[in-house]
């Protein structure tokens, strides 16, 4: 808490911008802002992360040439959701998915299964590419390992959730996912799914750019 105006008036920490990141706190219009600060700072990030118990493992800075290259990223293994394989991700895009995890994932998924995701199958963190994977063009958010693309997400009882199988129905799964799209939008810059263009037709893209977008 603030105290301002000797003790007079007090500020909760939710609402002071300079107050440290909460990742168990539901977010506010303070938590976009909280992230950016935070994530900019390695040292400060990676300690927010084991305040929490989030697994992970720090991993060296590496310049791939190019213009690719990663900085203060982490392995992400998760918290309550297994990430699997390799996820490499700036420190910033981690504490974006753990909160994304416990704010909107695993609420959604109780809402429409009774049940919390497991683990999530992606298809990719960290990649020296352009955008669309095209010869020429704009780096894409996934040669900074500042991206994560989502395809499908498996509940505890060994049920599979498709964002290609399921997006156009209209039950628990199709509602599932338009709930965790929507509610990814708190948490990340850009957020690109099927109604977005056809190459993400089987997909989420996850990514902390400049510029917003949710579609």
């Amino acid at each position: 808490m603030l105290a301002v105006a000797t003790g007079q008036v007090t500020i909760p920490d939710r609402l002071n911008p300079w107050a440290p990141l909460h990742l168990e706190e539901a977010p506010n219009f303070l938590t976009e802002y909280k992230l950016a600060r935070i994530g900019g700072d390695g040292p400060r990030c990676r300690a927010t992360l084991e305040r929490w118990n989030v697994a992970f493992t720090a991993v060296a800075d590496r310049d791939h040439g190019g213009g690719c290259y990663f900085k203060d990223a982490v392995q992400l293994r998760g918290a309550g959701v297994s990430f699997g394989g390799n996820v490499v991700l700036t420190c910033r895009m981690a504490l974006g998915m753990t909160m994304f995890e416990r704010h909107v994932l695993q609420p959604a998924a109780q809402r429409h299964f009774s049940q919390p995701v497991a683990s999530l199958q992606h298809l990719g963190s960290y990649a020296c590419r352009n955008v669309y994977g095209r010869s020429t063009g704009r780096l894409s958010q996934h040669a900074w390992a500042n991206a994560l693309d989502i395809a499908a997400f498996r509940l505890r009882d060994g049920r599979s959730v498709s964002v290609a199988r399921d997006w156009r129905g209209s039950g628990p799964p199709a509602l599932f996912l338009r709930e965790v799209r929507d509610g990814a939008c708190r948490f990340f810059k850009a957020v690109l799914g099927p109604d977005y263009n056809a190459a993400h037709a089987d997909h989420f893209h996850f990514d902390m750019a400049r510029f917003s977008v949710c579609r």
